[in-house]
């Protein structure tokens, strides 16, 4: 995208600010003395919004703090959108296996209110936040003034209230227990909707604690929905930026994904059909990640470039990709397990099994015989988008709740549509109505499908912590893992990754049961510290 490059030649310019402002972007004075405030060269935020063109780079520059964030000081790995949500969503639950330091504390539930992996999930998500309300005030002017056209701004706005919501979102499913639970009755996050740029905005927002997670939903689809009206449709854009730009149809997709959430069930169903004939799967299950910028099925991503990444310690195809054939091939910190790799739903001769396409096996110089994920190809250049949603998700949410409100037959074709392509033999393994006793079966199998057609994609602890007291296939707590660092001999790999039985061998990471204080993460350290009003509104147990 022209805007985009052009945006990368410039440097993030920082702005002194006072010790009270950065409490509120969750960073504290001894530890940093600037924030971000405009993602642009040298200009300041009063005239960030003064032409077309600074308003351009300043909405591309909420897609570069999604991208990238800044983690402990140390630059840019990735929070939240970059590839951390799906870092960590994935290292939360029990279908990969983490064979390093990085993601231990996740991977183990070991975290704390100082462990970076989740203080910098909020710190760089509310940074985000903060940047796109940003961006709504100052457009907001900007087309009353004239500078740009009601239109122009309107897309604009729905972007950020895009980002807005699924940021808020994103933190809720970590930070605060799920909407089942007391009917959205327990603390949630901060909604917060204004910019922390003036005196008496940092006064409102160290004022404000914590929302209910039921008052964070509404708030949520409200953003949704003004994004939905605001926003241009992907045919207004062209090429890659049809995929990483925000349009209304990502807005309607991921409405699909809050709804699931809500378990309303109805409502997932009339905002998937709004996508219908929008979007197709592609014929091969690895064209959404070999064409990533290019596809029929990925409805919205985050772009990477060769210079412009969350870098080796950060990027998808580092963490994800083994040193295979060679260590400028990545870095495989992050495999398979064989807890889903060797469930019988997971037929072996399916398509995403392949073999150097969707899958690569460790050899003698790194983890032989375990299986990664090869969805993210370029370790070399790190180019591999970060793909936030899939006409795939839209598929299997509405056929989940399709089968939830006993439609097997809408629910079969949804189901289908996706597990088909990655059959070898269609005709003889699909899924016909007689695959299934009752539509309770079918939503196991829909379950089980989720997590194969997903895997690595860090939507496993979404789907874990919304089947909590689920009233068909409840998952009790975080389920028990494989132990932290795998399986680094062959002999051991080779027979945990064995195809014909499922997995029985050794578990390491002892289950969490769901009333267990850590199932979700605390509050930061650091907002606490600097934040009165949040301070006593910590996680119980912290």
């Amino acid at each position: 995208m022209k805007n985009k490059n052009k945006f990368r030649s410039f440097a993030i310019t920082k702005i002194l600010v006072p010790c009270a402002m950065m409490s509120l972007l969750f960073t504290s004075c001894s530890e940093e003395s600037v924030i971000e405030l405009v993602p642009f060269n040298s200009i300041s935020e009063n005239v960030a919004f003064q032409t077309p063109a600074l308003i351009d780079l300043s909405v591309t520059g909420m897609y570069n703090a999604a991208e990238l964030g800044n983690y402990n000081g140390a630059g840019s790995r990735g929070y939240i959108f970059g590839s951390a949500f799906i870092q960590q969503g994935d290292n939360r639950g029990e279908d990969v296996v983490n064979l390093a330091g990085f993601y231990q504390l996740t991977y183990t539930g070991t975290y704390d209110a100082t462990s970076a992996n989740n203080v910098y999930y909020w710190a760089d998500g509310y940074r985000l936040i903060n940047r796109a309300n940003i961006v709504i005030e100052g457009v907001t002017k900007a087309a009353e003034a004239g500078v740009i056209s009601q239109e122009l701004a309107n897309d604009y706005i729905g972007q950020a209230k895009f980002f807005r919501a699924i940021t808020h979102n994103e933190l809720l499913i970590h930070f605060a227990r799920p909407f089942q639970d007391n009917n959205g009755s327990n603390p949630g996050v901060p909604y917060r909707e204004i910019s922390y740029s003036t005196p008496a905005n940092i006064e409102l927002g160290l004022a404000q604690g914590r929302n209910t997670v039921a008052e964070c939903y509404t708030k949520i689809l409200n953003d949704l929905d003004d994004a939905e009206t605001l926003l241009y449709s992907k045919t207004k854009r062209s090429a890659a930026a049809q995929i990483e730009r925000i349009s209304k149809e990502a807005a309607i997709a991921y409405k699909t994904r809050v709804y699931l959430h809500m378990r309303k069930y109805d409502k997932v169903i009339s905002e998937g059909i709004k996508l219908d004939g929008k979007f197709t799967m592609t014929a091969n299950p690895d064209t959404p990640f070999a064409s990533n910028n290019s596809n029929s099925e990925s409805i919205f991503s985050i772009a990477h470039g060769a210079t412009n990444n969350p870098g080796v310690n950060g990027s998808l195809p580092s963490m994800y990709h083994p040193p295979i054939p060679e260590a400028a091939n990545g870095r495989g910190l992050i495999a398979i397990s064989p807890i889903i790799w060797r469930d019988p739903s997971w037929l072996i001769d399916d398509k995403r099994r392949t073999e150097g396409v969707m899958v690569i096996t460790g050899n003698a110089g790194y983890y032989p015989n375990t299986k990664f994920t090869r969805k993210y190809k370029d370790a070399v250049n790190k180019t591999d988008a970060a793909p936030i949603i899939r006409y795939a998700e839209v598929a299997l949410n509405m056929a989940e709740a399709y089968a939830r409100s006993t439609d097997v037959t809408n629910g079969l074709a949804r189901l289908n549509s996706v597990r088909n392509r990655s059959l070898a033999n269609p005709a003889t393994q699909a899924y016909t109505a007689a695959s299934f006793t009752s539509n309770v079966a079918m939503v196991e199998a829909i379950l089980k499908e989720r997590r194969i057609e997903f895997i690595c994609e860090g939507r496993r602890w979404a789907d874990i912590t919304r089947l909590q007291n689920d009233p068909l296939f409840p998952i009790a707590g975080i389920p028990a893992k494989v132990a932290n660092a795998g399986f680094q001999t062959a002999a051991p790999a080779l027979a945990a990754y064995a195809l014909g039985t499922p997995y029985t061998g050794a578990l390491g990471v002892n289950a969490f049961a769901y009333d267990n204080f850590k199932f979700i993460w605390p509050l930061p350290q650091l907002e606490l510290d600097a934040n009165p009003t949040l301070r006593p509104q910590q996680n119980p147990g912290y």
